[in-house]
């Protein structure tokens, strides 16, 4: 049977990384995709965990053996998802959850294009920069230029096949989850899992 692949893509601050622990906590039969990225890495953040953090010119080179599935330039630094171990986890069976941004989710459904896209909101603007400004991580020009960047990212939720709210964590916890059990009960995945059952059916 082969997995499913998801793509999750919010801006920066919209509640992503807090949903996704959430969601791997209550769904065991889901693993996230760990991207490469150049950025350094945050307080808490380690290495083959949250990311892999590589060299600008190492990522450059995995860029030009065409090691990606996916690549983007984001505010700055660069993050990419390794083709092999997507393609890998999919054939063995494993659902798979891609955190990436627009550009990426669109480099991704040209590959996949049964991939199950969702793109999380905010409940506003102001709420975002509030959340961005309660991290304390970043400095108020990066702030700014995030919110900007907000803007932007948003207009593309019209390419998405689901969008949810997170205006309140455990409601838009309940909503992805509802996302993937549906997913999951698909004629076509029900097939491949019950193969014996439909048989008899017929």
């Amino acid at each position: 049977m082969i997995g499913d692949l998801y793509i999750l893509t919010a801006p920066s601050g919209a509640g992503k990384t807090t949903l996704v622990r959430l969601l791997l906590a209550n769904d065991s039969d889901i693993r996230v995709s760990i991207s490469h990225c150049t950025r350094a890495p945050r307080l808490g953040e380690r290495d083959g965990v949250e990311y892999h953090f590589v060299g600008v010119p190492d990522f450059l080179e995995k860029v030009r053996k065409g090691d990606f599935l996916e690549w983007a330039e984001v505010h700055g630094n660069y993050y990419g998802t390794s083709r092999s171990g997507i393609e890998a986890a999919l054939l063995a069976g494993q659902d798979v959850l891609l955190e990436i941004d627009w550009q990426g989710a669109q480099q991704v459904r040209e590959l996949f294009p049964t991939a199950i896209s969702v793109f999380l909101l905010p409940p506003s603007l102001a709420e975002l920069e509030h959340r961005l400004c309660a991290r304390a991580t970043d400095t108020a020009e990066t702030i700014a230029r995030r919110v900007a960047a907000a803007r932007e990212e948003m207009r593309h939720m019209v390419e998405f096949d689901y969008v949810i709210i997170n205006d309140e964590l455990q409601r838009a916890l309940h909503d992805l989850l509802a996302v993937v059990r549906a997913t999951r009960l698909r004629y076509s995945a029900q097939r491949q899992r019950h193969s014996i059952l439909f048989a008899t059916m017929r």
